[in-house]
């Protein structure tokens, strides 16, 4: 169960597809070069494979313990919580003011893939902080920003999202927590959270949490809710630490996987908060903490998806049986037989689009943020909201996809413990559940994505997707002219289906919710496909001196993933434009219910 950091890959879907270069452009980035770059992911990958992939075993059989109302960590995480520390990989993005490194969204997402690859289950402890960060960093007071981030910042002290409730999942407009002003400026804040992902642990002194919660007189529904902060222990106006705060754990959730990661149940029992942003504009606030952890998540289903095809490569070039269908030779290796070959090329394919979706997504936040002009900065901010569900739901169902192929590739070793083919299964499958299930994220593509700029995010991106079909077909490589013939299929049939979408959702929206889940898939594949295109197109300017074949597999993942994804595009625009008709026709007691 060995990982190693796919640096290689990383670096090429920064740079060929990507589009990095745009970043280095710009006088905040002009610093990161290919060595500096290179450096970074090169280190941030021997953290993953050394301190943290040796933990991920010990973390799914022996998990985070739960004793004496508080959570103690699994042996050795948090020693390599340290190591994460103290080597600034909390800080890579955040303000410099605050101790931040001042460098792209993109390199730390890059970085994060390789923890989230290496440890799914401690990635998520530093994942959430950075969402912490980011919701202060918009909407904190400066007071709050000068004493909380710093610490959050370095990794000092460690982040959570409190939204879900025993009686709200999704709808966050039935929350009953409550904050009652306690008259000295403060808060105290009551009421029961669920779900809560590392809501207390041991491998750091303290714990900021970000609580929903209504004010007495708030109004009802989601425009009653306010954002506060509560401490795990109180901290004096210089930071010291005090008591303990009454915010803490009363029980942890026995899970499918990512077992290292302590889930909570947390009490607030009159606990010591303050406000975070404005009175009843909490859900707006603690979106920014939910979209960022939403593309993290995407990353995590690459990482898994990542971890899980290694192994799976690995076992495919060990397991011996059967005649290999090239060399006739006997007890072969099963990676000589195509059809294992062809799911091995699949699952890389795969791979290697949702990479490209997710540092795309993070490229196109950095310019939003950092473009020099107003026009820049607005399109790139329509590009990220639009991938942003695109990198969460396609990248987390593939997270899931590639596991469940890894363990199919093992055969019956796959179905075993030992093996670990089964725990990158277990724990990928959270992915598509948490910070908005991937059908909230196809409701959120159809309804308020497809409206940016009236619709300018879509036709952008349908535009630069023409454009890269172009090229394909007229290309002098003519391996790459069926990637362009099926690209456009692709193109054409996604763009019926976002006319008839935008079409139903104004005056028959049952129609676009029952073809939500469809249409992000076959967006989701038409963007995965142009993103290996891309690749394959800067690929074709190095197969003349290729002697490990890397350059001319990227053309073969663009084809496979073509062929094998991009071909099914008439199917799944079918299922975006069928209706909800069906739907409304039957009935509970009609599909079996008593």
């Amino acid at each position: 169960m060995t990982y190693t950091a796919p640096v290689r890959d990383l670096l090429f879907a920064l740079n060929e597809v990507g589009g990095f270069a745009q970043l280095r452009a710009l006088p905040k980035f002009a610093d990161c070069d290919d060595a500096t770059v290179t450096a970074i992911l090169e280190a941030g990958g021997k953290l993953a494979a050394e301190q943290l992939a040796p933990l991920n075993r010990a973390g799914d059989t022996i998990g985070a313990q739960f004793e004496n109302g508080r959570v103690r960590a699994v042996p050795g995480f948090a020693a390599a919580y340290k190591q994460f520390v103290d080597g600034g990989w909390g800080a890579l993005a955040s303000d410099p003011g605050y101790g931040g490194q001042g460098l792209p969204k993109a390199l730390e997402v890059a970085v994060f893939e390789m923890i989230h690859a290496s440890n799914m289950a401690f990635g998520l402890c530093p994942m959430l902080t950075r969402g912490a960060v980011e919701a202060l960093t918009a909407h904190g007071t400066a007071h709050q920003k000068q004493l909380y981030l710093p610490k959050l910042i370095s990794g000092e002290w460690t982040g959570t999202m409190n939204l879900t409730e025993p009686q709200s999942g999704s709808d966050l407009g039935t929350l009953r927590t409550r904050a009652e002003p306690d008259g000295n400026g403060g808060y105290r804040v009551t009421g029961t959270k669920i779900f809560i992902t590392w809501g207390d642990h041991d491998m750091t002194d303290n714990i900021v949490h970000l609580v929903l919660a209504r004010l007495p007189d708030a109004p009802a529904g989601s425009r009653g809710i306010s954002l506060f902060l509560v401490l795990k222990r109180h901290v004096a106006g210089d930071g010291t630490l005090g008591a303990a705060n009454t915010a803490g754990p009363s029980s942890i959730e026995h899970k499918l996987g990512i077992h290292g990661s302590p889930t909570c149940v947390m009490q607030f029992e009159g606990a010591r908060g303050e406000l975070v942003g404005e009175i009843n504009q909490g859900l707006a606030h603690m979106f920014t903490m939910m979209n960022a952890a939403r593309l993290q998540v995407g990353t995590e289903g690459v990482g898994i998806a990542e971890r899980a095809y290694q192994q799976a490569l690995a076992y495919a070039l060990e397991r011996r049986q059967g005649r290999s269908a090239w060399t006739g030779e006997l007890n072969a290796p099963i990676f000589d037989h195509p059809d294992i070959r062809r799911s091995l090329m699949l699952m890389k394919a795969k791979i290697e689009a949702a990479r490209a979706i997710c540092l795309s997504t993070a490229l196109a936040a950095d310019l939003a943020e950092h473009a020099t002009d107003d026009k820049a900065r607005g399109r790139a901010q329509l590009r990220a909201e639009l991938l942003t569900p695109i990198a969460k739901a396609w990248s987390t169902d593939i997270g899931v996809e590639i596991a469940s192929m890894g363990v199919q590739i093992h055969g019956g070793m796959g179905f075993i413990e030992e093996t670990g083919a089964a725990q990158h299964y277990r724990d990928a499958r959270i992915a598509p559940i948490y910070e908005g299930t991937n059908g909230i994220q196809a409701i959120d593509l159809m309804g308020r994505k497809l409206a940016l700029g009236n619709g300018q995010a879509v036709r952008d991106l349908l535009d630069e997707i023409w454009s890269a079909i172009g090229a394909l077909k007229s290309s002098p490589n003519a391996w790459l002219h069926s990637v362009g013939a099926r690209l456009e299929a692709c193109a054409g049939a996604a763009q019926t289906a976002t006319s008839w979408m935008v079409e139903r959702r104004g005056h028959a929206q049952p129609d676009a919710l029952a073809g939500a889940t469809a249409y992000l898939k076959l967006l989701g594949d038409l963007t995965g496909g142009w993103m290996l295109a891309k690749g394959a197109l800067a690929a074709a300017k190095h197969t003349g001196d290729d002697p490990d074949q890397w350059w001319a597999t990227r053309i073969g993942l663009a084809r496979v993933f073509a062929d094998q994804v991009l071909a099914q595009s008439p199917g799944l625009a079918a299922g975006v434009t069928a209706g909800a008709i069906d739907l409304v026709k039957t009935s509970a007691r009609a599909l079996g219910a008593g």
